[in-house]
């Protein structure tokens, strides 16, 4: 393990828990068996840092789904009858017994991620690069993430459609994703009167979409479930899913559709089953052939995703 992810454990962590059952038994990121489906103990973890993480089978695994469902756990009512404490834990059973009940403030075992586990938990807190832009180095090849991402030949693509450094006077807040699927182009407003413009594929006729939502999940090198629709229209696409943990789809990696990163789109409670995510195909930035979702260069995906947080407003212009 890393010494970024250790220092990360060994900060230790704080216990949240669900606000109500009702979430709990709802379909959506609390799956019927605790966060995501995850069950085991039903609670989030969140270190010093902010990020949060799902136990499951002793093991913590980086969570960045919804967290507005979920509170503080309360402590204990102060009327209770005293109970005899029994005596604590030892020290070093906290740290490596999985089966020891954690607790606020507990460290988790340090093995408990898998090596595939502890570098997207890594690559989920990067850190974004504000130095100001030098193609070379932003498209560059990306050697410290997940997976190595090679690097892309921006001199070939049209300048419009390449990441910058933009003024801007419009009417959204900072903090707010505007996507012209027309201009082929993705913006996101800082304050002080800036912004950070992005080429994008989007979505081709008959599969486009517009309006507002939120990102409601942010994932590195996420697993990718097509539908059975999608999978009907392109039947070499079922040679290349396999099963996986929530049904039949490719796993993260280089042939993954939704390259190194991925924002899901949600509307409240609903997911609009559209997404902002890397490619595998960078030279379709600029026009209009996906199945509605936003797709981008890789290593613009991991520059945006790196200054977005869950709950961000996206606005899609029609």
């Amino acid at each position: 393990m890393s010494a970024p992810i250790r220092r990360l454990f060994l900060a230790g962590f704080t216990v949240l828990a669900l606000a109500s059952a009702a979430h709990a038994q709802s379909r959506g990121p609390v799956g019927e068996s605790g966060i995501d489906g995850f069950g085991d103990d039903g609670q989030l973890y969140q270190d010093q840092n902010g990020a949060y993480y799902v136990r499951r089978g002793g093991r913590y695994l980086p969570y960045t789904g919804r967290t507005d469902f979920i509170r503080r756990a309360p402590s204990a009512p102060a009327a209770a009858a005293p109970v005899q404490a029994a005596p604590p834990a030892p020290a070093a059973a906290l740290d490596t017994d999985p089966t020891v009940p954690a607790r606020p403030g507990a460290v988790p075992p340090a093995e408990g991620l898998s090596p595939l586990e502890a570098a997207k938990a890594k690559a989920v807190l990067r850190a974004p690069d504000n130095e100001p832009i030098d193609y070379a180095k932003a498209y560059g090849p990306v050697t410290d993430d997940v997976f190595p991402i090679q690097a892309f030949n921006y001199k070939k693509m049209n300048p419009a459609f390449l990441r910058q450094e933009i003024a801007y006077n419009g009417p959204y807040e900072p903090g707010t994703i505007i996507v012209d699927p027309r201009a082929h182009q993705l913006t996101l407003v800082e304050s002080n009167g800036r912004a950070r413009r992005y080429g994008v594929g989007v979505g081709k006729q008959g599969f486009s979409w517009s309006g507002s939502a939120t990102v409601n999940s942010k994932q590195a090198w996420p697993d990718w479930y097509p539908p059975k629709e999608m999978i009907a229209r392109s039947p070499k696409l079922a040679s290349e899913v396999d099963k996986l943990q929530s049904g039949l789809g490719v796993a993260g990696g280089l042939r993954n559709p939704l390259g190194a990163r991925a924002m899901y789109l949600w509307q409240g409670n609903k997911d609009t089953l559209f997404r902002i995510h890397g490619t595998l195909e960078p030279f379709s930035i600029g026009k209009s052939v996906s199945s509605g979702c936003i797709r981008m260069i890789n290593q613009d995906a991991i520059d945006l995703f790196s200054r977005v947080n869950v709950g961000t407003k996206v606005v899609v212009l029609n």
